[in-house]
């Protein structure tokens, strides 16, 4: 049994590590956009690389929630631009967003229940389609993301 319960434990971290390597990423990259270039999309209809942080923060909130046993906001699917305009308000807020989402989760470390770890993963996921969506913004801009140097 207590093999169980160690095997679990590893696991879990092993997804919440995962997790902050994801939002580490997000961040790094987040910030290598020059300030003219934050708020600006590839095509008409698509997300700025502003906005799509917004919208990670706002999800990875939801975690932090979700992982203190509470029912996530799912209404907004982005931070108000409003309150989080400039560059530096969005990337201090994806960092606290998901250092906020990795507390909540570390609570859990022993063992994430099934629907946590199903959560984490399908936001980890988000997560990382959303970095592939930035790396290509990156590209098309001349910038190399830090984690492809």
């Amino acid at each position: 049994m207590a093999s169980n319960a160690v095997q679990q434990e590893t696991i879990s971290m092993k997804l919440i590590n995962r997790w902050e390597q994801v939002c580490r990423k997000l961040t790094a990259l987040g910030e290598e956009f020059p300030d003219g270039k934050f708020d600006s999309s590839l095509v008409e209809g698509t997300r700025t690389v502003a906005d799509v942080l917004r919208h990670v923060a706002f999800w990875n909130y939801y975690v932090a929630e979700t992982a203190r046993g509470h029912k996530g906001d799912d209404s907004a699917n982005e931070l108000p631009k409003e309150k989080f305009a400039t560059k530096k308000q969005i990337i201090n807020e994806l960092n606290r967003s998901a250092a906020n989402a990795t507390e909540a989760l570390k609570k859990n470390a022993s063992g994430l229940s099934p629907e946590l770890a199903e959560t984490l993963v399908t936001f980890i996921e988000h997560n990382c389609e959303h970095y592939g969506q930035l790396v290509v913004y990156a590209r098309l801009n001349g910038i190399v993301p830090p984690a492809s140097r």
